[in-house]
């Protein structure tokens, strides 16, 4: 094994470490061992309480601490904001803050650089190549966290709007049995583990907890901002103030979310073609080609071998 390799390993160990270490800070293990010595009623101090802590929470994760708290101050209030509405449409994955997604990218920037200017070290290259492979690194440490980030908000966003016919289609037949649409939307929570049925659980939270219902459905549409769940809403609401059935709405808007998946589903299939173009043209055709025209391009050579030497 090569030192590159094992420096990425030790990298990629490091950056593991941190992310768990990172959820570990945001639950603060101090309080939580002087709550459960509270609950015990044992009459103990701070510092023997501190020293039943492990060793990564008692170094690591205050560390770990500072330095999310030193990238809160450096990172403006703007680009911190952003990236906790990112991190929320992502679904919040791992608990993870603004401030630590950026101590995670920062880290990881760093240590990509390193690992560049390692690279560049052991293969004797010229500046202009080991400046590059330092740049191609922290460029690659920089964007790769965002990259993730964004494809599970799409990945998000897409498994919503697959569920959501399916979820109207069950809380209409449940308004239609006689239970309203706050149990409705009870009974999506419990049959489904998908972002969809725990944004409804997390509705019915917040209104168990004394948020009105209108002001935590728009609430969880500014967490999805998904067209149909806006646009579903929106009707919901709709209905809700001027006094309609949530029956009937439940089931126009059923009706147009699967009219809708089934129009997504003819638009991807007529995009199909196009798509499987070049796959076709570089892939595919090159092998037809050499399986139908190899044996006889090989035929052709041979019996112009022969003919040459015949003639010869």
């Amino acid at each position: 094994m090569t030192i590159p390799v094992i420096i990425l390993l030790v990298a990629m160990i490091a950056i593991i470490g941190s992310i768990i270490l990172l959820r570990r800070s945001e639950e603060d293990p101090l309080a939580a061992r002087i709550d459960e010595f509270a609950a015990r009623e044992e009459a103990v101090s701070i510092e023997e309480i501190e020293l039943t802590l492990s060793f990564a929470d008692r170094v690591f994760v205050p560390i770990l601490r500072s330095i999310s708290d030193f990238v809160v101050r450096l990172t403006p209030q703007t680009t911190l904001e952003t990236t906790k509405r990112q991190i929320e449409l992502a679904g919040n994955p791992s608990n993870l803050s603004a401030a630590n997604f950026w101590a995670i990218r920062g880290g990881l920037t760093f240590l990509l650089a390193g690992l560049g200017f390692l690279l560049a070290t052991n293969s004797d290259s010229g500046a202009g190549r080991a400046f590059l492979y330092i740049l191609g690194g922290g460029a690659l440490g920089f964007i790769l966290p965002a990259m993730l980030l964004r494809s599970k908000i799409d990945r998000r966003k897409e498994a919503i709007i697959k569920k959501l016919p399916d979820a109207l289609d069950l809380m209409t037949i449940c308004v239609d049995a006689g239970l309203t649409f706050n149990a409705a939307m009870q009974k999506v929570d419990d049959k489904w583990d998908d972002p969809l049925a725990k944004e409804f659980g997390r509705v019915i939270y917040e209104m168990q907890l004394g948020k009105s219902r209108r002001q935590a459905l728009r609430d969880m549409v500014d967490r999805m901002e998904v067209p149909d769940v806006t646009s579903f809403i929106a009707a919901v609401l709709q209905a809700d103030q001027l006094g309609v059935g949530i029956g009937k709405v439940l089931r126009i808007q059923a009706e147009q979310m699967r009219i809708r998946r089934r129009q997504r589903a003819e638009e991807k299939a007529q995009q199909a073609p196009v798509k499987m173009l070049f796959p076709m043209v570089f892939l595919i055709f090159p092998s037809i080609f050499i399986v139908l025209l190899g044996p006889a391009g090989l035929q052709l050579i041979r019996n112009e071998a022969l003919a040459g030497v015949f003639g010869g």
